[in-house]
């Protein structure tokens, strides 16, 4: 696989800059993300003929309403509509403080919404901050602040215990522990932020937060949660609605571990337990009996077949995924990255 350029990165921003969160068809806006991985998979090249056929489906910032203050800020939380006053508001944070400073206030404060859009908003927020690790450019801080922007205008909490405890246990441990929503008491026709919600009405679920380890090595927790997240996708994504909803099973905390070397300890360790539960979220809305896939056959594909074929499917989630699972793996391998990244292209219908 090449090296990651970001060559062509700052000039795609640019091109996206007049954009909202939302695509024609109510979905998220991927472009600034797809746009980032390609450049991290080391194809800066493929980044602007990927943009000029995704950008028929987007949709203009929203105008800008009232002005978000700093001493109420929580009462515009959740509200989508306010997507480009809440980039306003990012934007002063950025210009008042360095970036990293910024990211850990308010991945702190926004962690316990870590399932917001079905956790687009932290996924953008993880690739906006590994570009400004590489360069810190105007478009980039830009996008950092619509990232967090799109995090805090769609926040969503999932239920949890009052209590916050520590289950002392590691993922692959703690996921056969959570609960599975009865099959007919799931929201079929919705979206996955719907889907979600009916978490609410389920309260076996709340308990799952605290399942989690969250103490000792956090590169490994990170490393642990994407592995085990990749099973959970090979053992459950059996059709397009679910095989998207466990791509973000794994594609939040691979987000998470772009964003935890640029934060606090605090900070990250919050955010991993948050997404911890995003993911069991997504397990007990759509999951089956088995949690996770034991025996792997990884495939015949190599790395840059693998990227070659994401880039040809051209669907957003492929691409991401497929950037998310090689760069996992890259850090601490597993035959699930390599199984989940050829099976994905099967399962969403070619750009």
């Amino acid at each position: 696989m090449r090296a990651p350029s970001y060559a062509t990165l700052d000039d795609a921003l640019e091109l996206l800059a007049p954009y909202g969160i939302a695509l024609t068809n109510g979905n998220s806006n991927h472009a600034p993300m797809v746009a980032e991985a390609l450049c991290a998979l080391g194809r800066p090249d493929a980044v602007t003929p990927w943009l000029v056929r995704y950008r028929e489906r987007l949709l203009p910032r929203p105008e800008a309403g009232d002005r978000i203050l700093a001493e109420d800020w929580r009462v515009a939380l959740g509200s989508r509509g306010r997507f480009t006053d809440w980039s306003a508001f990012f934007g002063q944070e950025l210009r008042e403080a360095p970036w990293r400073e910024v990211l850990d206030r308010w991945a702190g404060r926004l962690a316990p919404g870590f399932c917001a859009a079905a956790t687009h908003g932290v996924i953008r927020v993880g690739h906006a901050a590994r570009s400004l690790a590489e360069s810190e450019t105007p478009p980039r801080l830009r996008e950092l602040s619509d990232a967090l922007a799109s995090w805090a205008a769609t926040y969503q909490e999932l239920p949890a215990s009052d209590r916050e405890t520590n289950g002392g246990m590691a993922p692959r441990q703690a996921i056969v522990r959570v609960p599975i929503v009865p099959l007919d008491r799931r929201n079929e026709g919705g979206n996955i932020t719907a889907s979600l919600a009916t978490l609410g009405n389920f309260p076996e679920f709340a308990s799952s937060v605290g399942l989690l380890d969250t103490e000792g090595d956090l590169a490994l927790l990170v490393a642990e949660l994407t592995e085990v997240f990749a099973r959970i996708y090979l053992a459950n994504a059996r059709d397009i609605r679910t095989t998207i909803a466990f791509i973000h099973g794994v594609t939040s905390p691979a987000a998470l571990g772009n964003i935890a070397p640029q934060v606090g300890d605090r900070t990250a360790r919050a955010a991993a337990r948050y997404a911890w539960q995003a993911g069991c979220g997504l397990y007990s809305c759509f999951g089956q009996d088995t949690a996770t896939a034991a025996d792997i056959e990884p495939g015949d594909a190599d790395e840059d077949e693998l990227v070659e074929r994401a880039i040809a499917h051209g669907d957003e989630h492929v691409i991401k995924f497929t950037e998310a699972c090689l760069h996992r793996h890259a850090l601490s391998p597993s035959p699930a990255y390599f199984a989940a990244a050829d099976h994905v292209s099967s399962m969403i219908p070619r750009r």
